[in-house]
């Protein structure tokens, strides 16, 4: 984009101290890139206002509001939670990304360790995987008997039929990445010291069980896409994008009003 082909407006947006820091993050210059930066940020901020609105009414009025995000491993899921919480109240809501389970755990009812961290009232829960783990993570990996796989699959209807009726909204997301993005992501990640942590022994192995994923991703959309209960399947290969059309589809998911004070 040349110097020539901006408007006033784009000047405006990168003489700001977003659009100078947009502009900066690289040491090749991209004004197109800065202003979608800075086009980005605003409205990640009026959002992140709207889903204060949003939590303010579920306050109020004691709902109960569970979010899953799934995904493919780097697809960004933990990025996207924390844009959509980073300015809520702290005190109303709860992100979980439960680590595999334990002994104990694994003698008990699938659902049951998910269960104990449902939301109580006035409070919304976002998970960073779900029981959908079961759905195509467990069995690509080998994790669980075909035969917990098919008693799964049998009953996740069921109890979202029962976490909805129980007055408990849900909503769930997933994040479609492609296999060329997934790669370079990990890439980054192998690079980076501070982000090294995320690459686990599943993260390593996803590329060559890419096909299997997709098996088992197609068959959980098949079983799972319900009437009451939809997937949301959200492009993810730019992180901006996806962060923004995941909290509009939990705006536009969840009733408030949009005319309240905040």
């Amino acid at each position: 984009m040349e110097n020539q082909n901006l408007t006033e407006k784009d000047v405006k947006k990168l003489n700001s101290s977003k659009g100078l820091s947009a502009l900066l993050r690289k040491e090749e210059l991209n004004y197109a890139r800065a202003i979608r930066f800075v086009d980005y940020e605003k409205q990640l901020k009026n959002l992140q206002l709207e889903l204060i609105k949003l939590q303010s009414e579920v306050i109020e009025k004691g709902g109960r509001i569970i979010v899953i995000f799934e995904g493919r491993d780097a697809a960004g899921k933990g990025g996207a939670i924390r844009r959509a919480t980073e300015k809520m109240n702290p005190r109303h809501l709860r992100i979980v990304a439960l680590p595999k389970p334990t002994s104990d755990q694994r003698t008990q009812w699938y659902f049951q360790r998910y269960v104990e961290e449902f939301p109580k009232a006035g409070e919304i829960v976002f998970f960073d995987r779900s029981w959908y783990n079961r759905a195509v993570v467990e069995p690509v990996n080998g994790f669980c008997t075909i035969e917990e796989y098919n008693i799964f699959m049998n009953q996740v209807n069921d109890f979202e039929r029962m976490i909805q009726e129980s007055g408990t909204q849900l909503v769930k997301i997933y994040l479609s990445i492609s296999k060329r993005e997934q790669v370079k992501r990990f890439n980054e990640i192998k690079n980076e010291p501070l982000k090294q942590w995320k690459m686990t022994p599943v993260d390593e192995k996803a590329q060559e069980l890419w096909d299997d994923y997709t098996v088992y991703k197609k068959a959980m959309f098949t079983k799972t896409n319900t009437k009451n209960a939809p997937w949301k399947v959200i492009r993810a290969n730019r992180k901006t994008e996806v962060r923004v059309n995941a909290i509009k589809h939990i705006l536009k998911t969840i009733p408030y009003d949009k005319n309240r004070e905040v």
